[in-house]
């Protein structure tokens, strides 16, 4: 299939620029992948639309504070984005521009607003798909925790503002563990409150998480024009023994459904799943287009996302390019928020 295929007119005003005053204040727009049909509803309403025991899957990963603004060694500006540790202070990182921030290129960590230097950073080695190696460290190699001092959170580019310090709570979840270097929020999962959950417990669901490290698998831009040749990056992922022990029963006899909060946490469970048990850890460079039949979830929770995306080819793959595109044109036509902050879109009985 074309690329081309996955576009949609999408009016820029639509793009939320803050989250809703509540984190559970956002719309939602239900889908049922099995007739066709779509209600309007509230996230709030969420409790009332998952059936009854059904077990959620979020993505508990951390955002990190993976957004360095460089000052380069001519007195230029530049920026990192960092991806994961290397260990000892070194990390996988985009750069910008890429033809000055080449290996044995040093810049200074500095503050945007003040200009402060931080931390140095140094272009150790040029990786594939045009990643740089880097070392970042003042007296010392630095930690994540440590980044996440001098960092900022690395907000969409589509979001035209840089963090602030609504964006400290409102870009990361409320179950958000300690652990994870994702350097994008599982957006679906912005929208839980601990009322929320609660609330879905009383239902009689399970509360289950899992890890996916969001990185440029999720959030790169498709260039190939044939879905074929678009080759995602590898992400890793961590499912909890406690996670896998009360899912894997389920899954192996389809006992109860499973709704997956996230495009992240679906492809870690189907990137996971052999048919018998879930792996612990691992990779996923897995890339669900139309015509892949879901082995795991039955429902799925999701932001409205970017035109010819990797994740608007997901929503259709579970849809139908038919279904998602009129869908997709219903929230437009309902003025719906789309993107990190935006609303949202459940997705009924994609299981098939």
């Amino acid at each position: 299939m074309l690329r081309s295929a996955f576009h949609f007119d999408l009016p820029p005003e639509l793009i939320a620029q803050h989250p809703a005053p509540d984190r559970d204040g956002a719309r939602l727009l239900v889908v049922d992948a099995q007739t066709g049909a779509w209600s309007h509803r509230a996230i709030r309403d969420l409790p009332q639309l998952v059936p009854a025991g059904s077990l959620c899957v979020p993505n508990d990963v951390r955002v990190r504070h993976a957004r360095l603004f460089l000052r380069r060694s001519g007195g230029g500006a530049g920026e990192a984005l960092l991806l994961r540790s290397l260990g000892g202070g070194r990390f996988e990182a985009m750069v910008k521009p890429g033809a000055r921030l080449k290996p044995g290129a040093t810049a200074a960590v500095v503050d945007p607003v003040s200009g402060a230097e931080l931390a140095r950073l140094d272009i150790l080695e040029t990786l594939p798909e045009g990643l740089r190696a880097v070392r970042v460290h003042a007296e010392h190699g630095l930690d994540w925790d440590e980044i996440d001092r001098i960092g900022r959170l690395p907000l969409p580019p589509y979001i035209e503002h840089l963090a602030e310090a609504e964006d400290e709570t409102r870009y990361q979840t409320v179950f958000a563990a300690r652990e994870g270097e994702a350097v994008a929020a599982p957006t679906a999962g912005l929208h839980f409150t601990p009322e929320l959950i609660s609330a879905l417990e009383a239902r009689g669901c399970g509360w289950h998480p899992v890890r996916l490290h969001v990185g440029l698998g999720t959030f790169r831009p498709m260039t190939a024009e044939r879905l074929e040749d678009h080759a995602m990056h590898e992400e890793r992922f961590e499912i909890p023994d406690a996670t896998a022990g009360r899912l894997e029963p389920v899954l192996r006899d389809r006992s109860r459904p499973v709704l997956c909060v996230g495009t992240t946490s679906l492809r870690t469970l189907e990137g996971a799943w052999d048919g018998s048990r879930l792996a612990r850890e691992g990779a996923t460079r897995l890339f669900i287009t139309p015509g892949y039949r879901l082995r795991t979830a039955d429902h799925l929770l999701t932001n409205f996302h970017l035109p010819e995306s990797t994740l608007f080819v997901l929503v259709s793959a579970l849809l139908s390019l038919e279904l998602a595109r009129a869908a997709y044109a219903e929230a437009v036509r309902e003025r719906y928020r789309f993107f990190s902050y935006g609303d949202a879109m459940l997705i009924l009985n994609a299981y098939r």
